[in-house]
């Protein structure tokens, strides 16, 4: 147990559990709540209003991937339990009704991608033991992990590393997933959730969205009445690197409500901090009762050798303005850092 009188860290043989003077936040080691890497679920806490994460946590992480076709690769699974690398879930792939309409949805019809490396994450990753850093005014958990499967024209082995930083008195922590590869690739990307799903009921978790990036310079704010009903990621809300001019921050948030009260809370926010560092992301709504907020970094060609990585904020605000304060603050850079005595962002 680390006490520093601001700070408290947990860890047992499941978890890494961060209680700050503002915050708490559970990491998970194995067998987790939900989801494997990131803030698992329902433990991030904002201690200045008592709301929470709503989705499956924060930040989880997916495959490693690339823009093209696995059609070739047939029905072939790579890792032989099942839990490497199939073909990718896209409508042109499913023979069976059911199964192309939830391709559809899951993942629309204008932008065919493949996987790299598995497993995926968040679903299949095996237990791990992260290095974890207690300094002064912050504490920082750095996890790392190798892909263990790849796709038929590739090999294993590209690295991911998810630093989070928690630093004192402030209502957010700091991230980066940074991957170097053993592949080389036209458009390689690492997708997670940014800052995470939504679970509601006809928006009794939450009351509006906030894209920075669509609606003109401001961004938009979206009624929760707007996901009542199903649609696939590239019907509305969407964003596309080739499609869309790089914006000039790239803010992605959900305003909590109290389900029970209906009462306001904060606003939950993921914030990139370099805005050209994004591929691809949607907000969308899901049959289950789900918003996915996908994101994907880089998609730029990459050599085996080179690295990649994107850095961000997530966090509780009390306003629009907070948000965009923070992100001027921290703009331009993909690189975080810690040690002993400091953290440290770079470009």
């Amino acid at each position: 147990m680390h006490d520093n009188k601001w700070a408290f860290l947990n860890e047992d043989n499941h978890i890494i559990k961060i209680e700050t003077d503002k915050l708490e936040a559970v990491i998970p080691k194995k067998n987790p709540k939900h989801w494997m890497t990131g803030i698992e679920k329902g433990s991030f806490l904002d201690k200045t209003t008592g709301f929470r994460e709503i989705g499956d946590g924060l930040m989880v992480v997916d495959w490693l991937m690339e823009s093209g076709s696995d059609e070739n690769s047939g029905t072939q699974v790579i890792a032989p339990n099942g839990h490497g690398v199939g073909r990718y879930t896209w409508y042109e792939n499913e023979t069976e009704l059911e199964r192309k309409s939830y391709a559809l949805m899951a993942h629309g019809s204008n932008h065919r991608k493949r996987i790299v490396e598995g497993p995926q994450l968040c679903h299949r990753m095996k237990p791990v033991q992260p290095e974890i850093i207690c300094a002064t005014d912050f504490i920082a958990v750095k996890t790392t992990y190798q892909y263990e499967y790849a796709a038929p024209d590739r090999k294993a082995g590209s690295r991911w590393t998810q630093l989070v930083v928690f630093p004192k008195g402030e209502r957010f922590f700091v991230l980066m997933d940074k991957i170097d590869s053993v592949n080389d690739s036209k458009e390689m990307f690492l997708r997670n959730d940014t800052p995470g799903c939504i679970r509601h009921e006809k928006g009794n978790t939450f009351s509006e969205i906030y894209l920075s990036y669509l609606g003109g310079p401001k961004g938009v704010c979206i009624p929760s009445s707007e996901f009542f009903t199903s649609f696939p990621p590239d019907l509305k809300f969407g964003y596309r690197r080739d499609l869309n001019k790089t914006p000039a921050n790239f803010i992605r948030a959900y305003h909590l409500r109290d389900k029970k009260t209906g009462e306001s809370g904060p606003w939950l926010a993921g914030i990139t901090l370099e805005p050209s560092i994004v591929y691809e992301a949607w907000c969308s709504q899901r049959p289950e009762n789900i918003i996915v907020m996908i994101l994907e970094i880089h998609g730029k060609p990459v050599k085996a050798g080179e690295s990649f990585s994107a850095a961000h904020i997530v966090g509780y605000f009390d306003t629009i303005a907070d948000m965009h304060n923070i992100y001027n603050h921290y703009k331009g850079h993909t690189v975080l850092t810690a040690d002993n005595s400091d953290w440290r962002l770079a470009r």
